[in-house]
């Protein structure tokens, strides 16, 4: 497996070995032993497969308490996805990165606890899959504009589709502190 790591310490890009040949491909997309080799650690508790059109947006999302990792994969299409660093304290609070995903491409994209997350969507359609290290919790969700001028993500797209709830998410410097995740240092990732 090839890791690429990003700006955000942390947050990787990971590339797993391919085997194809005339019939199609294998990949393995977890083996706890090896990701944990790389510093994923924790148990997978939930995973989710969301289908979406050409220009959908979804996020910025997070969740505060009960903070979910995230190791995001696209199996059909092409999406543009992204991480926030919204952790109070952190050296690197509020800057990004992103990476583009694609079942062409097999990469794997992951955002630790205490990053927001969100994706845009440029293939026709997309299937976009994610282990999360804790379950969904509507009390703990939060969300970050996706156009927050301070964090200036250069989405690929400028007109996009938001759902009416994303609609709403505010910018980061207007989360109330109480509503962020505390930065815990190298140890906490």
């Amino acid at each position: 497996m090839n890791v690429i790591e990003t700006t955000l310490p942390g947050v990787l890009i990971l590339e797993p070995a391919v085997f194809g040949d005339a019939r199609g491909y294998f990949l393995e997309t977890w083996q706890q032993s090896r990701y944990e080799a790389l510093g994923i650690t924790g148990q997978f508790l939930q995973d989710n497969l969301s289908f979406s059109t050409r220009g959908v947006l979804r996020g910025l999302h997070y969740q505060h308490p009960h903070e979910q990792g995230k190791l995001v994969s696209v199996v059909h299409g092409e999406a543009f996805d992204a991480a926030v660093d919204i952790r109070r304290g952190s050296p690197t609070f509020g800057q990004w990165t992103g990476v583009i995903l694609s079942g062409e491409n097999h990469r794997q994209f992951w955002v630790p606890p205490g990053f927001a997350h969100g994706f845009c969507v440029l293939s026709e359609t997309v299937y976009f899959t994610y282990k999360c290290t804790d379950i969904y919790s509507p009390a703990s969700e939060g969300g970050i504009a996706w156009d927050d001028p301070d964090i200036g993500i250069d989405w690929p797209l400028k007109e996009v589709r938001l759902s009416a709830k994303d609609q709403k998410n505010i910018r980061l410097k207007d989360v109330p502190t109480e509503r962020l995740p505390l930065y815990a240092g190298e140890e906490g990732k």
